[in-house]
């Protein structure tokens, strides 16, 4: 391990077809075909469709806007959290912490949420960490307790994805139309759990190689949107073999895993399944990019995520607002690089008291930088995209 350095509703668009409508003309007979012409009427042209841009009756500061997901404890709303859905328009808010007052509370709750957001502004995302075992915000009456995920994938796969299906009807019956899970980190071995502290020493992982891992996690994320809840891949490019955690400390780098390795690829096996969020690690990735985080790496979100596994849909960050491992920059950088690097959503969950910071500098380069602009459009239209595809 080295220290790390700081640095300095989709409009769906209707094909018209204008029928040509041809004259009839009786049958010919064997007298009259070899001399009497078609009257058939020339066909109509087809018009071209023009896409309706999904962001277009947004304003700047709606569309930066957009692009962040704010936290609030589920103890009660954060005033911040209220302020950011009322005012800054902010794309989701984030339940963190633990309720088990069952699911008619956790209702209520997003509600307030909800009745404070601008009816003209693309709906709310509605997220928790809704994993399993030591990992699950909401429980009580209403929601089943849920096993980790290594108990989990100890049933076949089809089991898996009805059981899924069921904690994610909960989830939605609570208002929440996005999990943040299933992880998709690979760790190594049972052994190898106890030496790895974001995932395996919690049993937060599916399996040990790739095919398991995209097999059961890809069972989870298929039970999520049957429920209409969208499922986030987590972190990407892979935790199995951090040795350290980067909410609790700095300088976290993985030396192992590279553009090649089968954490990377059990991506491109999940994301092939169906629509999914996919968040980034914060971690440093020696063998990718050893200059930056990958949540703030070009060469992981944009070279490595979009280019090489393909993939057009939204990426999210992990917390950036206390994480240990991004303590070093300030807020506001924090969130410019992960835009730059080519994220859509920045997660500011554990300590909201940061957003406003964030977001001021984000619109302010965005007011001032057409490049940054169009990264903040693009960013926007992905969000607003997928949220419309929930239906």
């Amino acid at each position: 391990m080295t220290r790390i350095l700081p640095p300095a509703a989709l409009a769906v668009v209707a094909l018209l077809g204008l029928v040509g409508c041809a004259a009839a003309s009786p049958s010919p007979t064997a007298e009259s075909s070899s001399r009497a012409p078609s009257t058939a009427a020339p066909a109509s042209p087809t018009v071209t469709p023009t896409p309706v841009d999904p962001i277009a009756d947004l304003s700047l500061e709606q569309r930066v806007g957009q692009l962040f997901m704010v936290g609030t404890s589920v103890g009660g709303p954060d005033p911040i959290t209220l302020e950011a859905v009322s005012q800054q328009h902010v794309g989701g808010i984030f339940l963190h912490g633990r309720s088990s007052a069952g699911v008619e509370a956790a209702a209520a709750f997003v509600k307030t949420f909800e009745d404070a957001h601008l009816e003209s502004v693309p709906p709310l995302w509605i997220a928790t960490d809704q994993e399993g075992g030591d990992v699950q915000v909401l429980s009580g009456p209403g929601f089943d307790s849920m096993p980790t995920a290594l108990t989990q994938a100890r049933s076949d796969t089809a089991t898996l994805e009805t059981d899924a299906t069921r904690w994610g009807a909960q989830l939605a019956q609570a208002g929440v139309n996005m999990n943040l899970a299933p992880v998709a980190d690979i760790v190594t071995s049972a052994e190898a759990g106890p030496q790895n502290p974001p995932i395996g020493a919690l049993n937060r992982e599916y399996g040990f190689d790739r095919a398991t891992v995209a097999d059961k996690a890809g069972a989870f994320a298929a039970g999520m949107r049957t429920s209409g809840v969208m499922p986030t891949l987590k972190h990407f490019p892979g935790l199995g073999r951090a040795t350290q955690n980067t909410d609790t400390r700095s300088g976290v780098v993985d030396d192992v895993v590279g553009a090649d390795s089968a954490d990377v690829a059990v991506y491109g096996d999940l994301l092939a399944e169906g629509p999914a969020v996919v968040m980034m690690s914060t971690a440093v990735y020696a063998r990718i990019d050893p200059a930056a985080p990958a949540a703030f790496s070009p060469t992981v979100v944009t070279g490595l995520l979009r280019e090489q596994l393909g993939f057009e849909g939204v990426v999210t960050t992990d917390d950036l607002s206390a994480a240990a491992q991004i303590r070093d920059w300030a807020p506001g950088d924090r969130a410019l690089l992960s835009i730059e690097a080519g994220v859509d959503l920045v997660l500011v969950s554990a300590d909201p008291t940061v957003f406003p910071e964030m977001y001021a500098a984000v619109l302010s380069r965005a007011q001032t930088d057409d490049a940054f602009a169009a990264k903040v459009d693009a960013a926007a239209r992905r969000v607003v995209e997928a949220k419309a595809s929930l239906g």
